[in-house]
């Protein structure tokens, strides 16, 4: 197969460093490089994420071990019981604590946002490195989301590629499609983010729509490199479909709905506490009145989502406790794997393989049909999750609700139904609320994201609804902008509610930086810009 790269140097230069990291990845599988904190530091760990040392759980698995995990399991059975034993000295003995990488940058307050943007993706980019670490090494640089998230994440990283489309970073757009296509040949799948404790989970299934940015800057053509990975990613997606029947009607991602046909949820496989989060989710379990692995599955499952944490997933709208993630058919998730499929589809036809398109353009057909059928309600004329157990839309608003609209599955006169949906109760000064609940979780109202703005209004002008789309991106950019002004920052969520407020909320602080954010406002302020709002 030809390879994607038109300079036949760098081509080479590529599968060399793919070699040279299969290699690595061996050795990580084998040393400390693949350290995996939660299994290989038992008692300690626990302890550690109990206590709690440090306020955020995710510091202690991002530690780096100053020696082997052995010796300093030995010296902790020493000490552990000596009189004034400090467990926070101990580990700061013991292990090296995550660092931001020194920079040199600062901001430039007579810049505009979208100069500030441009000059911060060298600040968000790291290089590649193998360490000691739970940190799993990749051969090309990424760019990461900025404050505690200190690693590639999977579905974030599209979004941030739109920013960087715009800022002509092919190269960098380029380095992490290719760090991701790695992450699938070695692991399997592409992980949530790129530790050893996301590996048993993913994250929303963007890498279709990463490799079509690619294409719109490399040519059509390159699809045909990357279709070996994006069969081996739908394969994962579709583990266990075989398995399936009415006595059984889901296993792992995998349903059968009541009339055969196959839709996808969000899952994994470890039933056992996040290590990044691991006192909170004891707790939730622990106040529950739950079987445990329940839960941490359905906690699990929602981290998968991305939406971690939002009413979406809860039984009664209101309580963690009653997260069911794992029950749930995602209306958003779905309409990814149908463009999976159609890209697949589409693969197959630039190979001139007509069997093996219409194989894929039948199941795209198929998922359509079912989303359809069973996510939309026609009483409320909206798009919502469809709960398998009790065979009903959950009737829950989110955002999740354009997600066929942006993948064009809609018919127009759900589209003009959505689009009257979100201009009558989510349009807010700032944007759109990811749902309509104050829950107090971040996934939920007052907070917007720009992933979903994003998908709001790419999905209304699909179907023409310029005005809306006009109306919500420009409410975004200025509640973007009003917050930069004031803090000379750009952070992960907003509250759409009050103008110039950041979001808050869920399990941790607001975190600056950002990736997704920055992705975005850049690609919806040179929209807005050349006017091509319509």
């Amino acid at each position: 197969m030809k390879h994607p790269f038109s300079l036949p140097s760098r081509a080479i230069s590529r599968n060399f460093f793919f070699l040279l990291f299969a290699l690595l990845w061996g050795w990580a599988q084998a040393g400390l490089a693949q350290f995996r904190p939660h299994e290989e530091l038992g008692e300690l760990f626990r302890d550690v994420q109990l206590a709690p040392v440090f306020p955020d759980s995710k510091t202690f698995p991002d530690c780096k071990p100053l020696t082997t995990p052995d010796q300093i399991l030995q010296a902790y059975a020493r000490e552990k019981g000596k009189p004034g034993f400090d467990l926070k000295a101990f580990v700061v003995r013991n292990f090296s604590l995550p660092q931001e990488p020194a920079t040199q940058f600062t901001s430039n307050s007579s810049l505009p946002i979208d100069q500030h943007i441009t000059q911060l993706w060298p600040v968000l980019t790291r290089q590649p490195k193998a360490e000691q670490s739970s940190l799993i090494p990749l051969p090309f640089a990424y760019v990461v989301p900025g404050g505690r998230f200190r690693e590639i994440y999977y579905w974030d990283s599209y979004f941030t590629m739109l920013g960087l489309q715009e800022s002509k970073q092919v190269s960098l757009i380029q380095s992490m499609v290719d760090n991701f296509t790695f992450l699938i040949n070695t692991i399997g799948h592409i992980p949530n983010g790129n530790r050893s404790y996301y590996v048993s989970r993913s994250q929303p299934p963007f890498y279709a729509l990463m490799l079509r940015v690619l294409a719109q800057e490399k040519g059509i053509e390159i699809l045909k490199a990357y279709e070996p990975a994006l069969q081996k990613e739908y394969a994962f997606w579709m583990q266990g479909q075989d398995s399936l029947s009415e006595k059984q009607p889901a296993h792992r991602r995998v349903v059968r709905m009541p009339d055969g046909r196959l839709l996808n949820r969000y899952w994994d496989d470890d039933p056992s506490p996040r290590p990044e989060a691991y006192k909170e989710d004891v707790e939730i379990a622990r106040t529950s009145g739950r079987n445990p692995q329940e839960v941490y599955r359905d906690i699990r499952a929602a981290a998968e989502s991305g939406w971690d944490f939002s009413s979406r997933w809860f039984l009664d709208q209101k309580s963690l406790q009653t997260i069911r993630t794992t029950q749930l058919v995602p209306v958003d998730l779905n309409a990814l794997l149908y463009h999976m499929e159609i890209t697949l589809a589409d693969m197959a036809e630039l190979q001139k393989n007509k069997a093996r398109e219409k194989v894929y353009r039948r199941k795209a057909e198929q998922r359509k049909e079912a989303l359809l059928r069973y996510c939309w309600n026609p009483e409320d004329r909206f798009f919502y999750d469809y709960d398998f157990t009790r065979q009903k839309t959950t009737n829950i608003p989110t955002l999740a609700g354009v997600a066929p609209l942006f993948f064009c599955m809609a018919y127009k006169a759900q589209a003009k139904a959505v689009a009257e949906k979100l201009q009558r109760d989510f349009l807010q000064q700032g944007g759109l609320p990811a749902t309509l609940t104050h829950s107090g979780q971040q996934w939920d109202a007052p907070n917007g994201w720009a992933s979903l703005q994003w998908m709001s209004i790419q999905g209304l002008r699909a179907y023409k609804h310029h005005d809306l789309a006009n109306t919500i991106a420009a409410n975004w950019i200025k509640q973007n902008t009003q917050v930069f002004e004031q803090t000379r920052k750009l952070t992960e969520k907003y509250n759409v509610e009050k103008p110039g407020a950041e979001g808050g909320g869920g399990e941790y602080p607001n975190q600056d930086g950002f990736g997704w954010t920055n992705g975005v406002l850049l690609k919806l302020l040179m929209i807005q810009k050349n006017q091509k709002f319509r």
